[in-house]
């Protein structure tokens, strides 16, 4: 006997689609828990990173079953999912692993702005959410064209250093750069925001920061705490604008480097923040 999910007896007729589509989803990264949430389509949800914190309730709602680079694969595979959600090439072993189980898997990687939002529009079609998912892309849209344009009224946009990892020195990957420029900052380092991996975005020698000479650092490193002291005690960054001024921020890794709501809603409005701020003080 089979059971609902693979029943094609058990589907609703008559034009109601609220059946179709994956109804047991394992997240393996936090933006697809977030933006199903929004969506208002959690119940689909059986699995999550641990890692996730957006929203809150997830935690508390849902089994967690996956790190980033590794997951409990017979505990995903015991939860019965007709689809898991992943993120990026890190996540090729597990995926494989996962498909080797008759699973379905679907994995996107987004690295732009632009692909955020169609991994945002491709996941809400696939549980039957399309035209909500439009609407809150079209608020979230909205207000980044609102920040861009308020960003036109700075005296001065200042340089940017946005530092993802302190050892190595890693810089901004590529919605983060976008998200940047958006608030009204110019990335120090544009070429390397194009890198999709972090070991392409390695600043090699921290006198090249020094060297850019940016106006603002902000910090994220990856869900441990940024220590801007300890960034302003290397050796020759005395001389930063940054570090002279005290324009050393924070960013939590939750709120920028995921590639999903998050980032487009409460990461560049921080970043646009703190830059007004910059400007209204340094401009």
């Amino acid at each position: 006997m089979t059971d609902t999910a693979s029943d094609w007896r058990a589907l609703p007729a008559g034009g109601d689609s609220a059946g179709y589509g994956p109804q047991r989803i394992v997240c393996l990264t936090e933006e697809p828990t977030e933006w199903l949430y929004l969506l208002g389509e959690e119940r689909r949800i059986v699995g999550i990173s641990g890692y996730t914190v957006r929203p809150p309730r997830a935690r508390e709602e849902k089994a967690k079953v996956s790190a980033y680079l590794s997951a409990k694969i017979d505990r995903i595979v015991a939860l019965r999912p007709d689809c898991v959600i992943g993120f990026s090439d890190l996540q090729a072993d597990i995926a494989a692993q996962l498909i080797r189980h008759g699973i379905q898997v679907t994995i996107f990687n987004q690295r732009s702005v632009a692909e955020i939002f169609s991994m945002m529009v491709q996941l809400a079609a696939m549980v039957d959410q399309a035209e909500r998912g439009l609407a809150l892309i079209g608020q979230m849209r909205q207000r980044l064209l609102d920040i861009e344009q308020a960003a036109r009224r700075l005296k001065r946009r200042p340089r940017v250093y946005f530092e993802e990892w302190h050892d190595p020195h890693i810089s901004a990957i590529a919605w983060v750069s976008e998200l940047i420029g958006i608030a009204g900052g110019d990335d120090c380092f544009p070429e390397l925001a194009k890198e999709p991996m972090g070991k392409g975005r390695i600043i090699a020698d921290g006198v090249e920061v020094v060297r850019r000479a940016p106006d603002i650092i902000f910090g994220s490193w990856c869900g441990k705490k940024f220590r801007p002291e300890l960034v302003a005690a290397r050796p020759g960054w005395e001389n930063v604008p940054a570090v002279k001024n005290s324009q050393l921020f924070e960013i939590k890794s939750c709120d920028i480097l995921q590639p999903g709501p998050a980032a487009l809603t409460d990461g560049v409005e921080k970043l646009h923040r703190f830059i007004l701020d910059w400007d209204a003080a340094h401009g």
